[in-house]
């Protein structure tokens, strides 16, 4: 039903009634379903944002009306049926830290194509969260509109209107204050509620649905196979484990803990515990989402989606964005931290990154990819820099002592040795994508190649295309600091009650499809699917085609998986 919505008048009433008893929402709620256009070259897949009224509880507090809607990306064969019902299977994913629904695209059409191949027409939702509410992505969908970036940032820096609508600014502490209440509880009950009204028969989403997710979202995964959600342990038609057929994992694992997937900056606050936690965000000294001065922070998730459109409206046009968006403590930091060569470099400041000249790909290369973004949890395997001197990048840490580290810190900043461009105010870099590295002159001062063809598999106009197409976005910007709080917490009293049927993931099948190079593969178990030469975000990002032809791994199994699994 596009561009259609279904009205009751007690729809509201009932869905407050059901989060406050524990049922299921026992009403069609209301709903709309509008139609994405996309330039993916996997057009057999059909794409829309769906979007369900399912308010949250008045124990949430004050928040905005936008913010009692559910919303999911559906990913559909174009001749698969048009009801989800009717579906072989559907599977359902949960986000990882600081993602929104876009950063599945790849992933959700490659594995929807593939599943068609073998005659099964499957669906993909990927899940927004219900803090994305709070994103204004109005400015980046006008500037994709307009095919020009400056549009975006003229709505978000220059006050510059779009259809009438101004930019109301990045979203302080203070103005967030029921993300407190937005925890593991609420997200579990957010992603039940959301398939029930969508696929009222139990039995169906049984036999129907699999459940999974990206890096904390296997996490979350874990704790809603295992949650009652009817508060009547004795009764199982509504546990988690009999609302999927199986579960699958995106480099993670399917478990209820925390097992290294909580940020290791969040380690001093849980162990002050549970009630220390919930004490300092309901006073406010507790920030209420992940967010810092510089790095991660609403603003740069934002930024990110910027530097997508400008490299997917003009790949190898000149990037300008360092110096046309306005300079401020937090994008110059953010910057300064990027782009540094080495530790004199970050202190001095210069040469700065507005000294040297890029392509809007090679821009974005340089944000996202393995051999230049810093942290782990960021990167993608998107190709490399080209036109140049390359030198190594020894900040934040030498590349020598990366490489000789703990493990602690590759898993922290990658195994890739970084790279940047060298020359200031010289030759503008460009970007070699993913399947045209091969013969690159580029090496690290002891002499290996910074990076080959079997280590690259993400196109970068598919990555930035992915950043900046779809209504419901790759980034989270407003992360709820409960929902990681309370995993790690999830032992004290209080925290995970719900999570009571300890069988519910070992009820169903599991398939772990592993970055070779991620966070989520730990010790190899048999049956693990490993993708060699994936890093983090791969999984979710990688191209259909691989180099040497090869189909892309992750997207094969899982259609495998979908459609094979013991019913």
């Amino acid at each position: 039903m596009l561009e259609t919505s279904r009205r009751l008048a007690l729809g509201g009433a009932a869905a407050v009634l059901a989060a406050a008893t524990g049922a299921a929402p026992a009403y069609a709620a209301e709903r709309t379903e509008t139609p994405v256009a996309s330039g993916s070259p996997v057009t057999e897949v059909v794409e829309s944002a769906v979007r369900v009224r399912i308010p949250l509880p008045p124990s949430a507090g004050p928040h905005p009306k936008a913010c009692d809607w559910l919303s999911y990306l559906r990913f559909r064969h174009k001749d698969g049926p048009a009801a989800s019902a009717r579906a072989d299977r559907i599977l359902v994913a949960q986000p990882g830290v600081l993602e929104g629904a876009g950063a599945f695209d790849s992933v959700a059409r490659n594995t929807v194509a593939q599943a068609a191949r073998s005659g099964k027409h499957i669906e993909f939702w990927a899940l927004d969260r219900r803090s994305n509410c709070l994103e204004d992505n109005t400015g980046v969908q006008a500037g994709l509109a307009a095919r020009d970036p400056h549009v975006a940032v003229d709505y978000y820096y220059r006050h510059k209107r779009v259809d009438g609508r101004a930019f109301a600014g990045y979203l302080g502490n203070d103005q967030v204050k029921w993300l407190q209440n937005v925890g593991l509880r609420q997200t579990v009950r957010d992603q039940y509620d959301l398939m029930a009204a969508e696929l009222p028969d139990q039995t169906a989403r049984k036999h129907k649905m699999m459940c999974g997710g990206h890096s904390l979202g296997g996490i979350i995964t874990g704790f809603f196979a295992e949650w009652d959600f009817d508060g009547d342990r004795a009764t199982t038609a509504d546990a988690g484990y009999n609302q999927c057929a199986g579960y699958f994992a995106l480099d993670t694992r399917i478990r209820a803990g925390a097992d290294g997937q909580v940020p290791a900056g969040l380690v001093p606050l849980v162990k002050a515990g549970a009630d220390a936690v919930r004490a300092g965000l309901e006073a406010g000294v507790v920030p209420r989402t992940l967010s810092g001065p510089a790095l991660i922070n609403s603003e740069t998730m934002n930024l990110l989606a910027i530097a997508g459109l400008a490299a997917r409206v003009a790949p190898a046009g000149p990037s300008d964005l360092a110096t046309y968006i306005p300079a401020g403590f937090n994008t110059d930091t953010t910057y300064r931290l990027l782009f540094s060569k080495d530790l004199a470099t970050f202190v001095k400041g210069a040469p700065k990154v507005q000294d040297f000249r890029f392509t809007n790909a090679a821009a974005l290369g340089g944000l996202l990819d393995d051999n230049s973004q810093p942290l782990a949890f960021l990167q993608a395997s998107v190709g490399f820099f080209d036109g140049g001197r390359i030198a190594d990048k020894d900040f934040p840490l030498p590349n020598d002592l990366t490489r000789a580290g703990m493990p602690v810190l590759r898993d922290l900043l990658g195994k890739e040795s970084k790279a940047i461009p060298d020359e200031p105010n010289g030759p503008r870099y460009g970007w070699r994508n993913y399947d045209d590295v091969a013969g690159l002159p580029y090496r690290s001062k002891d002499g290996t190649p910074f990076t080959v063809p079997a280590r690259e598999v993400t196109d970068i106009g598919e990555l930035a295309r992915s950043l900046s197409e779809h209504p419901l976005d790759f980034t989270e910007d407003y992360f709820p600091t409960r929902l990681v709080t309370d995993i790690a917490l999830a032992a004290s009293p209080g925290v995970a009650d719900g999570a009571v049927h300890t069988g519910g993931i070992a009820a169903n099948p599991t398939i772990d499809l592993e970055a070779g190079d991620g966070l989520g593969l730990g010790e190899p178990r048999p049956g693990d699917v490993i993708a060699p030469g994936y890093q983090h975000l791969d999984v979710l990002t990688a191209a259909a085609v691989q180099n040497g032809g090869r189909p892309e791994p992750i997207s094969v199994n899982l259609a495998r998986f979908a459609v094979t699994a013991r019913r």
